[in-house]
């Protein structure tokens, strides 16, 4: 079960990660990564995704601990490329509480 102190971290992280947005890309990964673009970023985005399935099939949970934590944190930096926020979508998320998940999916427009 998520923790407030889970969400926190997350909170944390993804103000870590707007705050760095003018650093120095030498000094800063977080700089870096987002100097070169959204596209770099949803492709370093789309490379841990990867390595997290890959981590899900197989049965070192730690690994998959880690690889969905580097999975996080680039999806808070491909967010933060977009000058979209964490808040931005735990909003939509807190709006999709309680609907099934079926019913959901079938209401969006195409």
């Amino acid at each position: 079960m998520t923790t407030p102190a889970d969400l926190s971290v997350l909170t944390r992280l993804a103000a870590t990660i707007a705050a760095r947005r003018g650093d120095d890309p030498q000094t800063s990964y977080t700089a870096a990564l987002l100097a070169r673009g959204t596209d770099h970023c949803a492709r370093k985005f789309g490379e841990e995704a990867v390595e997290t399935i890959i981590a899900g099939t197989q049965t070192d949970k730690d690994a998959l601990c880690r690889e969905a934590a580097d999975t996080l944190y680039h999806l808070l930096v491909l967010l933060a490329a977009h000058d979209l926020s964490l808040s931005d979508v735990t909003e939509i998320l807190a709006n999709r509480e309680g609907i099934s998940g079926h019913v959901e999916k079938a209401g969006r427009s195409s």
